[in-house]
């Protein structure tokens, strides 16, 4: 499913560069010292799809009272602001705090041995609601017309306002820390309007710290060492 989806991004992302190259040579320029302006400001308006990457631990591979368990993923809407500021004529920094939305990850277990009134398969959901920073660093190729390609890098930190929520800290459910610290690696599109610069992007992010808070006394959080989050990225910006 996930190649699936990643051949059909990069198809469409090749097509949108493409006829964008073709059209924007034939336009009129507009915004044209946008690109000295020393800063600008913007919005962001965004989707995602979450998981989670497990590793499991050595309680898994010695008790057989687990089967399986595997993370799942779900999507989430982003809204965030955006601030640029210029280095050089290609290389720019970026602000862009976002508050994320819906995203829920959740692992689904099977077992093998249960107790009585114990389904066989269970599924650990964590509802999310995080507060994204991430501070980028910009690449920009030379501008076409109306139409110019970046690539973008850089960190984030996160911290999950639901990590005190009842449903995340109910006694059967696994713990997940409030904050994670990752890495982003993207790729965007900057088409010139007369008033406003419309950015689609997308990027992967993961995380570096382990979320896990192992409870020794439930064994989903006994079969599982690391949980470290995953992230696909489609936002449109709106630029000043």
């Amino acid at each position: 499913m996930h190649y699936l989806l990643r051949k059909q991004v990069v198809l469409f992302f090749f097509v949108l560069i493409c006829c964008a190259s073709r059209v924007s040579a034939q336009q009129e320029i507009y915004r044209r010292n946008h690109d000295d302006m020393p800063y600008y400001f913007g919005l962001t308006l965004g989707y995602n799809f979450s998981s989670l990457h497990i590793s499991k631990s050595p309680y898994f591979l010695q008790n057989d009272s687990i089967m399986s368990a595997e993370p799942g993923s779900s999507g989430g809407i982003a809204m965030g602001l955006l601030a640029t500021a210029r280095l050089s004529d290609h290389w720019q920094v970026r602000a862009n705090p976002q508050l994320i939305i819906g995203g829920s990850k959740y692992i689904a277990y099977t077992l093998s041995k249960t107790q009585p009134g114990e389904a066989s398969f269970q599924n650990q959901t964590l509802p999310t609601t995080l507060v994204s920073f991430p501070f980028q660093l910009k690449f920009n190729s030379d501008r076409i017309g109306n139409f110019r390609t970046y690539l973008l890098g850089g960190i984030k930190f996160d911290t999950d306002l639901s990590s005190n929520s009842t449903a995340r800290n109910a006694d059967d459910i696994i713990k997940i820390k409030r904050n994670d610290l990752g890495f982003e690696l993207g790729i965007g599109f900057n088409f010139y309007l007369p008033f406003v610069t419309i950015s689609p992007e997308i990027k992967i992010s993961n995380g570096l710290s382990n979320l896990h808070k192992v409870d020794p006394n439930l064994k989903y959080s006994r079969a599982l060492d690391q949980i470290l989050s995953r992230m696909i990225v489609f936002s449109i910006h709106f630029e000043d």
